[in-house]
């Protein structure tokens, strides 16, 4: 059984709206109904968990998962104090027999089934060659020079080639992903995305070459962006 994992709990106070940005609307439909509405389409995903809002639970089930027909979305689980401690909540409520878990940022709604697909057929076939590969991260390499500083000064140039840009989905078997959970709140460590609380686990976690279009909207102009992709590739 394969399992996704759709964050749409956060508050969005970058983007100085009243609505959290999941919730706002791209051509008439939110963005986390348009990010749902691909993972409902893809046979290898068994079942879709989005986390969300304790205030927007009603919200989102009328507005969202009943109004667009989405079958597969299994249940809505409360988020917490952050996006790590939401994913938490989530795998704890998941199917014991869960194989392998997606987990997706529901303001990404420009992901392709193509990609989604990739990570699961990447990650049983990595993992086969090499045991020590645990999950499998979506990610595009860097396009402007990145540096490292110290206290507002340069301290070095990191070469671009080396640096590649996280997105999501990040896919990974559940009992890793679970057991990194675990040990991570056990440490009291808070990473910035899932793929680092495998990596501090000791595992491997590869890549999977993804588009620069595939952004997450987190400000007003990621939003104007998504819009223009969307146009652009006739899916508005």
């Amino acid at each position: 059984m394969n399992v996704a994992i759709i964050t749409a709990a956060g508050r969005g106070t970058r983007f100085k709206s009243n609505i959290s940005k999941q919730f706002l609307n791209i051509y008439g439909k939110p963005i986390l109904a348009h990010t749902l509405s691909i993972f409902e389409k893809i046979l290898g995903i068994d079942s879709i968990y989005v986390t969300v809002p304790r205030d927007y639970l009603k919200s989102c089930r009328e507005d969202i998962i009943e109004k667009y027909n989405l079958k597969k979305v299994e249940k809505l689980v409360v988020g917490g104090r952050n996006r790590q401690e939401s994913i938490y909540n989530a795998l704890k409520v998941i199917p014991a027999a869960t194989e392998i878990v997606l987990i997706h940022d529901g303001v990404r709604p420009l992901v392709t089934p193509l990609e989604i697909k990739k990570t699961i057929i990447k990650l049983i076939k990595d993992n086969k060659k090499d045991p020590q590969v645990r999950g499998v991260i979506v990610a595009a390499p860097a396009r402007e020079t990145v540096k490292k500083i110290k206290k507002n000064t340069i301290d070095s140039t990191i070469p671009r080639g080396k640096v590649w840009n996280a997105q999501t989905p990040q896919t990974f078997f559940y009992r890793d992903i679970m057991e990194a959970y675990r040990k991570a709140f056990s440490d009291g460590f808070i990473g910035t995305d899932d793929s680092s609380l495998v990596e501090r686990m000791g595992w491997k976690v590869n890549i999977l070459r993804g588009r620069h279009e595939n952004i997450k909207i987190t400000t007003p102009i990621d939003l104007f962006l998504a819009e223009l992709i969307m146009n652009k590739n006739g899916k508005p």
